[in-house]
């Protein structure tokens, strides 16, 4: 059987990879990219497979048995673009008109999530097959809980949040729930994998929250994927606030390192792990609860007053604004 690949230019390929299978290269360029189609559309014979990982369907129905890998939830979803650059906006724009009007040139849809099955099902309305079917480079030692032994063993970093600075990912909220918790006196450390290139806001939005109220928040920006197991094994928990994910794999590698998580109440966290705490993303003093619960940090008990307490109250503070 013959393995044909097709790259755009800019794709890295092992030696390994490439020894005897052939190679078609294409300028990452939307006329390289209709080319590309195109030879598909000619090239693919009715007992070829055609595996796409990149979200969309063949432009053209052709002759084989088309497999599309779909794991971009900003294409499946409605999600708000507003917040995007434009370059980014006018690509996701593009590409979801791509998803939707060229789905049926599929014939078998690969998600990795029972929420992003669902998701899809949604939108091809039974017109295409979708299978769930997850998978990571090593799947060894991957639990859905996690072992409840040193939970509390002192690490570096008390969390840690592995995700890019996509609006999505939830960045803006995490940070006030620490700010929120410094205001009550604890101040547990956090370590972030931002992109300080890449998302010059968001990480200058970061270091004057940090300074403001005094935060132990550490940005790492870009690190090799292959580096992220070090920096699990230097953190006490996870904490992931994304509000939205086709996977979440970082979920998936922190059971690997047996840390703890904590994580928003959502589908797609429920789908791969029984998470320690739960929140809810929208809401930083959600988050901050979570953290305090987690820490073993009590809330003071609300103070509850009494009727005649209450009643004395409203008389003295209408004393005062009369006076």
């Amino acid at each position: 059987m013959q393995t044909v690949l097709s790259l755009h230019e800019r794709v890295v390929l092992s030696v390994e990879l490439s020894q005897g299978r052939v190679v078609r290269r294409a300028p990452p360029t939307i006329v390289g990219r209709f080319m590309a189609e195109m030879w598909l559309r000619r090239s693919v014979g009715t007992a070829d497979i055609l595996l796409s990982f990149g979200n969309l369907p063949p432009l053209f129905k052709n002759r084989g048995y088309a497999v599309v890998f779909v794991q971009n939830r900003y294409l499946v979803n409605d999600v708000e673009l507003d917040s995007t650059s434009f370059k980014t906006w006018f690509r996701l724009f593009f590409e979801r008109l791509w998803l939707h009007s060229r789905i049926t040139n599929a014939d078998l849809l690969i998600v990795q999530t029972p929420s992003m099955k669902r998701a899809l099902e949604a939108l091809t309305r039974n017109r295409v097959l979708v299978s769930t079917l997850p998978f990571v480079a090593d799947p060894a030692g991957y639990v859905r809980q996690a072992v409840p032994v040193s939970l509390r063993e002192k690490k570096e970093t008390d969390f840690i949040y592995v995700a890019s600075g996509d609006r999505h990912k939830n960045h803006r909220r995490l940070i006030e729930a620490w700010c929120l918790l410094a205001a009550e006196g604890f101040y547990p450390s956090l370590t972030l994998t931002l992109d300080s290139g890449n998302f010059v806001e968001l990480c200058g939005w970061v270091m004057r929250k940090t300074k403001e109220h005094g935060l132990r928040i550490n940005n790492v920006s870009v690190i090799a994927h292959d580096k992220i197991g070090e920096l699990y094994s230097r953190a006490g928990a996870l904490i992931y606030a994304s509000t939205m994910e086709s996977f979440g794999l970082p979920l998936i590698e922190a059971r690997q390192a047996g840390l703890p998580i904590l994580a928003s109440e959502l589908d797609y966290v429920r789908d791969v792990v029984d998470p320690e705490q739960t929140f809810d993303p929208e809401s930083p003093i959600s988050i901050a609860r979570a953290v305090r619960r987690f820490m073993g940090w009590e809330a003071p008990a609300a103070k509850l007053q009494d009727a005649r307490t209450f009643l004395d109250h409203v008389l003295k503070s209408a004393e005062n604004n009369q006076d």
